[in-house]
């Protein structure tokens, strides 16, 4: 199989990506904490973990830039790098967003965030799992789509239940603020279902 000889050739780029979906997941439990019982270290932690990634993606760009062979398509590298990336960036500005505008988590808020995680731990098994066994690595890249559409459905159920008759101006300022919020986290899930289709593409290339 082709895809696995050239995996023998030059690893770096899995190694990269998987160290980058490690630190997406961490960051991700640590945002999932964080609705819980918010607390400045968890919101630090977050940050901490985008900035690992960045550094990661950073690298991962430059091996690109520098190397002619490449494992897989490098437009599928640059795509998968790229979304994982974005996922870990929503949920910075998430609890960036809710310190700044005082704003509490609720239920819908912790479940959005605790499916999120799943969806990125999906992902980062399935990109460890992509040149050995790559149908492992489909079947965890269609586990991390079925999570984004829970998030989906969380996310419409969030709004229906937000968008009440306010009583006064300051309701209003708080019904804006928590859509905001939730926004952040479904653009989070989309990205998610961005990652996974990658991880789906490079499996149908490839075997």
């Amino acid at each position: 199989m082709k895809f696995i000889n050239r995996r023998k050739k030059d690893n770096r780029f899995l190694d990269l990506l998987a160290r980058q979906t490690e630190f997406t997941v961490q960051g991700m439990e640590a945002l999932k904490q964080y609705m819980i019982e918010p607390d400045a270290a968890l919101a630090e932690q977050v940050s901490k973990m985008e900035s690992e990634a960045d550094e990661v993606r950073r690298i991962l760009i430059d091996e690109l830039n520098r190397t002619f062979v490449t494992p897989f398509d490098r437009e599928d590298i640059f795509a998968l790098s790229l979304t994982i990336d974005d996922i870990l960036d929503y949920a910075e500005s998430t609890v960036d967003e809710m310190a700044m505008l005082n704003v509490e988590s609720n239920s819908y808020l912790e479940r959005m965030v605790s499916l999120l995680t799943d969806a990125a731990t999906e992902i980062h098994r399935g990109v460890l799992q992509l040149v050995d066994h790559p149908n492992v690595a489909n079947d965890h890249a269609v586990r991390a789509k079925a999570l984004e559409n829970r998030v989906e459905q969380v996310y419409r159920e969030a709004l229906a239940d937000l968008f009440h008759d306010p009583k006064d101006l300051d309701e209003v300022m708080d019904i804006l603020k928590l859509r905001e919020i939730y926004r952040h986290l479904s653009n989070a899930a989309d990205r998610g279902d961005q990652a996974a289709n990658v991880i789906g593409d490079i499996v149908v290339k490839w075997l």
